[in-house]
């Protein structure tokens, strides 16, 4: 075998400046759905280990999901009326989520509901509302989010002392979560540079 066939294989990838900005940029788009999980994890850890349902904390994570569902479809909404409409439909949707979960914070409802069910009732609406608005925008990312959220709802209800394990599972659901987003940007990388 000659050299000049085995040298492409021994040749080290190279990234240069202008594909580290863009695959920076990639991170940065990505990174407010980091902060939404980790601030789901926040709250699931809490509601673990107080065993008090965080509905301010739901409550707060609502308008911050909302407005993540609508900076995530802003890229998708080209025109003014597009753009309007993402704003109109998303607050009416998170609206509608809202008042589904203050619904459950009624006396006549609390009576039938101890504090742990109401809080994950609350965190299975914020996790249904976030992927119904990932499949609207629509966004593989807020889908996915919604379905990380989701998995948190069984994990509370399964774990009943253990919330360092929870932490734990969410790590490894986050880890796993952002490895498929690597490995896509990595290949919408190598098809940029296919294209160039």
């Amino acid at each position: 075998m000659s050299d000049a066939s085995s040298a492409p294989n021994d040749k080290p990838v190279v990234t240069t400046p202008a594909q580290k900005r863009w695959l920076a940029s990639i991170w940065f788009r990505e990174l407010p759905y980091g902060v939404v999980l980790v601030l789901t994890m926040v709250g699931v850890a809490y509601t673990s280990i107080t065993k008090r349902p965080t509905i301010a904390y739901w409550e707060f994570l609502a308008p911050v999901t909302a407005a993540l569902c609508i900076w995530s479809g802003w890229r998708h909404a080209r025109a003014k009326n597009a753009q309007l409409r993402l704003i109109w439909t998303q607050t009416a949707h998170w609206l509608a989520f809202f008042v589904a979960m203050n619904l459950l914070l009624l006396p006549s409802v609390q009576d039938m509901l101890n504090a742990d069910a109401t809080g994950l009732a609350i965190l299975l609406l914020l996790a249904l509302g976030t992927f119904v608005a990932g499949v609207h925008i629509p966004s593989r990312e807020i889908c996915i989010l919604g379905l990380v959220m989701a998995l948190f709802v069984p994990a509370i209800a399964w774990i009943d002392e253990a919330a360092l394990i929870v932490l734990l599972g969410a790590g490894v659901v986050a880890g796993v979560v952002a490895a498929f987003w690597w490995i896509g940007s990595r290949g919408e990388a190598v098809t940029q540079d296919r294209l160039a």
